[in-house]
């Protein structure tokens, strides 16, 4: 692997240039008993700078920088400054004067193994600067420099531009570089899917095992219980509003560092509703704990994407979905337990951050970066060191921001696309209604089970284990479509075929459909309907839940496979919305209209969302060709 050095001090090598201002420089070339040897060929010129003080800066017409040339603004305004003058200089004729510069031995190469042909190789290399286009190349406002640039110190000249950046960007070494996330062993990978989908089981889990906790806060604090219920409520607004920060955070810095953040500050946060003493510290200490740990529900399944291909993605994502939708109905199992023991409402905070202080050791200790641009940053500052080339850089290293230009370009990102891309805009809407009925089952659940069967509070929230069943049939049904997905996307030359995924989705929206019209209207008599039969009903319903989340999410990842994390944040950020929204009227509509009738009314809208997916399933691919985001 050829690499090169460029070095330039003052008095090192003689300045020698051409008439017409040309330099010329040795290329270096990698010697095979680990030293460099410099044999550059490079052009560039130069120029002087007179400023006010009479000072002349000696600096070369390239800049030294990767991304582009330095600006002398001069302030045109004031007239009569004849001071700011750029003036050429006459440079010297010659060459630059080959010479061997001893380094330290570098470490042993690994054979490469690139193949410029192959179909994988292409694909990624082609993936990575439409990232880079997209994230970090676009057009940034720059800010003028008034006056001169400074001197470079030390009385050195400004060093020589590298004759082209384009190879000193590091890149993977072919399809089969060990170095690339989807290259990592098995055992490495099923590690962080478990790391990742514990934490992401407990910043779910974390969202309504307050739940039962609501009837007692309302005592405690003297509120009603829609009041107490705004606790669950702004938990999952953090969950609205976090991706939108997290999910382009990610697609600039990685996924490891969002993962860190969130875990810690929500584990932090779920400690201060265990130590509030007044409910509007609970309110505020929840929501801040939704919003950093909705970091898990938009980053997780990117980085699942990152690590896994076309065969086993499906796969992987079913943990990430299972964890998502399991958490919420689990939890207020236990919390029940919990509020009704001695321990009393506070432990299910304290259990929560126990929990989410084990999952950001867990992340420390055995998560890598899986992002593939964050992976070759990681790549060019281990060369820069053992090489001792400071030339060597990743594209994602290559722009720098300001804070406009990020929420300009990155953080409305999210944004944009749920609002621009109709595939995005109405697959988000089915899995944003199907979410909001997951939380409002957390207020239907009690009036059924603990008002109208009469149940012990702690023993009506375990009927809440019929949807878990269902969950588990319901993801077995998705991974069991593996197989005939892969066959097709082998059939079509290794390219994902997203619109495949959406056939589950189809079926469980019937099920789903099922599933609360059995729910109400069995469990609307219960004088006369043993408590059994709507607890049955949870299978068909956890059936069409994680049936029709999981593959909607799986379709959308591979729609907007460059950009999943933004695609998953826009997502995230309307459905909790939804989530949010329904705990607060659940209550009121189930008295209003009856526990039949308000299960008819979501039964017939979850009627009408039916046909989403066939319709994506038939016009998907010609939509798929119009967007800015999807890759064809």
């Amino acid at each position: 692997m050829a690499m090169t050095t460029h070095h330039h001090q003052r008095g090192e090598h003689p300045e020698l240039t051409t008439e017409t201002g040309e330099l010329q420089a040795s290329n270096s070339e990698y010697t095979s008993n680990g030293y460099f040897a410099e044999d550059v060929n490079s052009t560039g010129s130069q120029r002087t700078v007179t400023g006010p003080n009479e000072q002349q800066l000696r600096i070369p017409e390239q800049c030294p920088t990767a991304s582009e040339a330095p600006v002398l603004a001069v302030d045109e305004k004031k007239k009569g400054e004849e001071n700011n003058i750029i003036q050429k200089s006459q440079p010297d004729e010659g060459e630059f004067l080959a010479t061997a510069i001893r380094r330290r031995p570098a470490l042993p190469q690994r054979t490469s193994t690139f193949n410029p042909n192959d179909p994988v190789t292409l694909q990624r290399m082609e993936s990575a600067r439409s990232i880079h286009s997209e994230i970090m190349g676009c057009k940034l406002r720059k800010k003028r420099v008034l006056g001169l640039l400074p001197p470079f110190g030390a009385g050195k000249d400004y060093p020589v531009q590298p004759p082209d950046i384009e190879t000193y960007i590091v890149e993977f070494d072919g399809a089969d570089d060990p170095m690339h996330p989807q290259n990592w062993t098995v055992r490495k990978k099923l590690k962080i899917m478990t790391v990742l989908g514990f934490a992401t089981f407990v910043v779910a889990w974390g969202s309504s095992i307050f739940s039962p906790a609501t009837f007692v806060i309302g005592q405690v604090f003297h509120v009603g219980t829609v009041t107490a219920i705004l606790a669950i409520s702004l938990y999952v607004v953090g969950f609205a509003s976090g991706p939108l920060i997290w999910g382009p955070l990610s697609e600039l810095y990685g996924r490891r560092l969002p993962t860190l953040i969130s875990t810690f500050t929500t584990a932090v946060f779920h400690m201060a509703v265990a130590r509030s003493d007044d409910l509007a510290s609970v309110m505020i200490c929840r929501f801040f704990a939704g919003f950093f740990g909705a970091s898990c529900l938009a980053v997780v399944p990117a980085s699942f994407a990152d690590i896994f291909g076309n065969k086993t993605r499906g796969m992987a994502i079913a943990i990430f979905a299972t964890s998502v939708f399991s958490g919420p109905i689990i939890a207020p199992v236990v919390g029940g337990f919990i509020v009704t023991s001695y321990l009393g409402w506070r432990w299910t905070a304290y259990l929560t951050s126990i929990m989410g202080f084990a999952s950001f050791a867990l992340v420390v200790y055995f998560m890598d970066e899986t992002y593939p641009p964050q992976v070759l940053v990681e790549k060019a500052q281990f060369l820069r060191r053992e090489t001792d080339n400071w030339c060597i850089l990743a594209r994602q290293e290559q722009s720098k921001f300001e804070l406009s230009d990020l929420l300009e370009h990155n953080i409305s990102r999210p944004l944009k696309m749920l609002f621009t891309e109709p595939i995005l805009f109405l697959i988000t809407l089915y899995t944003a209604f199907v979410y909001g009925i997951l939380y409002l089952l957390l207020e239907a659940y009690p009036i059924i089970f603990y008002q109208g069967y009469g149940m012990a509070f702690q023993i009506s929230e375990l009927p809440y284990l019929g949807v878990v069943v269902g969950q588990i049939f319901g993801g077995a049904m998705v991974v069991g479509f593996e197989p005939m997905t892969y066959r097709r996307i082998v059939a079509n030359g290794g390219r994902p075929i997203p619109e495949i995924r959406l056939i589950p989705t189809m079926i469980g929206g019937i099920l789903f459909t099922i599933g609360m019209f059995w729910l109400t209207w069995s469990g609307a008599y219960h004088s006369h309907v043993h408590w059994i039969v709507p607890t049955i009903s949870g299978i068909f319903t956890g059936m069409g839940l994680i049936s029709i989340f999981l593959s909607a999410l799986n379709y959308i990842i591979e729609s907007y496979l460059m950009f999943a994390a933004s695609a998953v944040a826009a997502n995230t950020f309307l459905r909790s919305g939804f989530g949010a929204g329904f705990p607060l009227f659940a209550g009121a509509m189930f008295k209003t209209l009856g526990v039949q009738w308000a299960g008819t009314l979501i039964g017939c809208i979850a009627l009408i969302l039916v046909p989403v997916p066939v319709l994506f399933y038939l016009y998907g691919k010609r939509l798929r060709k119009m967007s800015k985001y999807a890759p064809t």
